[in-house]
């Protein structure tokens, strides 16, 4: 990873083409604005350290820290923070890749596979969107703050009033759903979560250096006292069966791949699909405003007009935000030591829009498709739902693209074939649903049927199949 204080290198690839000229490096300006949010935040958030990261196209391109660690600057690179609830984002990664292999399915409750005594109805997906109407925290004493040694079972989870709302009834963040989920990771794979999310999520990604406890070098957490520049050291308790809320220590450099993960996906890791499915918003949000929202273990925020996706963490001494902008193909991550800091989230934000707004992404060149199926054609171009005018384009991998001609989003979706020769919708309304061509006896096309609707290439030709019919004699 580049820092901040390195000079920018142009590695040449197979192709002869550097680095510099596939845009990966950033403009100096660009650089010393990302510093200058860094610092302002370091200093004005009084900070012990901070430390910053940026990815853009799944490339680490920025990097810097601030303050010190041990009398040292904190290294993006090495330095290891604790990163709070940004390990329940990993641990989704992980839950939904088990449900890939088809070990469950995310409308099962959760009690079918951990042995609870609250919660039990609520299902795997409603613990990864917050929606289980569990408590958010666990009973006993402050779980972060404390050895989970004095939570030994899940039944020490839980008090007296375990269920808050009703299970599916609204977003309520929930710490200790999320070690159900570590449970139900430990059922199915017979073995602890956490050497199970090293091997199948975090190596692939790269992310070496996250870690179940702290290794050196780290940094020690404090708490800034709000009325004058002294700190106080904050513990660091092995939180037990809390760990898959917010146990995890990481690096800004591990949390770049792992933002680059939000970008683009790995197959190796999540199929793209999958990922596109955490991203979506799974539960209502309870802002009124929609600022944000939270899917499948990631929370969506909307910040300079933009829709960004990732998690915030905190634990007593460390805060922590990792944030996508998977559209723009821009994310970053921020850490520090220390247990209040307003505004770290903003800094995230801040990071990604100062790269969107001051060096806009370059479009690739367009060329033609040599994989096109040319067969596909014949669906192209206009078509009518009754007297609406939309089109469909053939994008890449047979892939139809429906949007209104008149540039209204409505019923706009992409499609997917399906190998029975059916497309499947991938968007909005018609996600989900199935568009199927309805041949002639000559083996022409006659319309398309779209979840029971029909679309013609004429709006209600005369003995067009349209359910109802054609008034006689036509448009008038």
């Amino acid at each position: 990873m580049t820092s901040d204080h390195e000079n920018p290198t142009d590695a040449t690839g197979p192709s002869g083409i550097t680095e510099t000229d596939r845009f990966t490096e950033l403009l100096p300006a660009t650089r010393r604005a990302l510093l200058h949010r860094v610092a302002t935040a370091q200093a004005e958030g009084r900070a012990p350290s901070l430390v910053a990261a940026v990815v853009r196209d799944g490339r680490p391109v920025w990097a810097a820290g601030r303050g010190t660690v041990d009398g040292r600057e904190p290294d993006p690179e090495r330095t290891r923070y604790r990163i709070g609830s940004i390990t329940k984002s990993l641990l989704a990664v992980l839950v939904l890749r088990l449900r890939d292999e088809g070990l469950f399915d995310l409308g099962d409750p959760i009690g079918r596979y951990v042995d609870t005594p609250a919660g039990g109805e609520a299902t795997v997906a409603q613990l990864l969107s917050h929606s289980s109407g569990l408590a958010a925290e666990p009973r006993g004493p402050w779980w972060e703050r404390t050895d989970g040694g004095l939570r030994p079972t899940p039944g020490d989870l839980f008090g007296e009033r375990p269920q808050r709302h009703r299970v599916g009834e609204l977003f309520h963040y929930s710490n200790t759903g999320y070690a159900l989920l570590g449970g139900l990771v430990e059922k199915l794979r017979g073995e602890r979560w956490y050497p199970v999310l090293r091997r199948e999520v975090l190596l692939p990604l790269g992310m070496e250096r996250t870690t179940y406890a702290p290794e050196a070098p780290y940094a020690q957490g404090w708490a800034v006292h709000p009325w004058a520049d002294v700190v106080l050291p904050e513990p660091a308790a092995d939180t037990g069966l809390m760990a898959p809320a917010g146990q995890l220590w990481s690096t800004a450099a591990d949390l770049g791949r792992f933002a680059a993960f939000l970008l683009s996906g790995d197959d190796r890791v999540l199929a793209a699909a999958t990922l596109a499915e955490m991203r979506r918003p799974a539960v209502d949000p309870q802002n009124p405003d929609w600022s944000g929202a939270y899917g499948l273990g990631l929370q969506l925020v909307r910040a300079g007009g933009r829709v960004l996706v990732g998690h915030t963490g905190s634990m007593p001494g460390f805060l922590g935000t990792v944030l996508a902008s998977p559209e723009e193909g821009i994310a970053a991550v921020a850490l520090a030591n220390q247990t209040s800091m307003p505004g770290i989230g903003a800094l995230v934000a801040g990071l990604v829009e100062t790269v969107a707004e001051a060096e806009p992404r370059i479009p690739d060149p367009w060329r033609p498709d040599p994989d096109a199926d040319l067969a596909l054609l014949e669906l192209t171009g206009p078509w009518y739902w009754g007297p609406r005018a939309l089109a469909i384009r053939l994008t890449a991998d047979r892939t139809l693209d429906l949007a209104p001609l008149d540039g209204a989003g409505g019923r706009a979706s992409r499609f997917r074939p399906e190998a029975d020769g059916t497309w499947t919708g991938l968007d909005a309304y018609y996600a989900g649903e199935t568009l199927r061509v309805v041949r002639r006896p000559d083996g022409s096309v006659s319309h398309l049927d779209l979840g029971t609707f029909v679309l013609t290439r004429e709006p209600y030709a005369p003995g067009d199949v349209v359910p109802g019919g054609v008034a006689d004699g036509g448009w008038r």
